[in-house]
């Protein structure tokens, strides 16, 4: 672990490969799991604003349990994420031909319908962050699902940090990015 500004970061972003390979494993992320997606409070909002501009990139499954559950519920642990349809796949998630999950607010934002991508969680992923009133941690989520991802990653020579670096800036700022980009180069000497 190593400090920057106020986050602790785990060596294992800088340490292990990863490169999303939808062509493998289909966006099981948008569909296993037992929670939904993590959302910062500000995103709540968003989420209630941009549902309008959203609606017509979803699946009706999806559509109709926002309109019963919320833009947004409340999880087993207190957190905010985005509500699953029958306790399965998140409500924002549609379906390629080829039965690839895609995100439906990414779609939206793709289309230039709104300009906000998805929570930051999702486009973070495998980085997770989690705020304690003095820092906030950085770590590596591993999930055997994402397991074509390490080995695509690791084929591709791509830490996990370098993957999701426009989500990283995206949630702490570039300067906070460069000094990552220093203790990794110093990390791997």
């Amino acid at each position: 672990m190593f400090q920057i500004g106020k986050t602790i970061v785990s060596e294992e972003i800088i340490d292990n490969d990863f490169v999303c390979n939808l062509t493998a494993c289909k966006g099981a992320c948008c569909i296993d799991g037992d929670a939904g997606a993590p959302l910062e409070d500000k995103e709540t909002e968003i989420l209630v604003d941009i549902y309008q501009s959203v609606k017509p990139f979803l699946r009706p499954e999806g559509i109709a349990t926002i309109e019963d559950q919320g833009a947004f519920v409340k999880g087993e642990d207190g957190e905010w994420e985005t509500p699953l349809v029958n306790g399965s796949e998140c409500a924002y998630v549609v379906f390629a031909d080829n039965g690839t999950a895609k995100c439906g607010l990414e779609e939206a934002y793709n289309q230039g319908a709104t300009q906000w991508k998805k929570p930051v969680s999702c486009h973070l992923y495998p980085v997770r962050t989690r705020e304690y009133s003095e820092f906030t941690s950085v770590n590596y989520h591993k999930w055997e699902i994402c397991d074509t991802a390490c080995s695509l990653g690791k084929e591709l020579q791509v830490p996990i940090y370098k993957f999701v670096k426009e989500a990283l800036i995206r949630k702490f700022g570039e300067k906070w990015y460069a000094e990552l980009e220093i203790v990794a180069k110093e990390h791997t000497k």
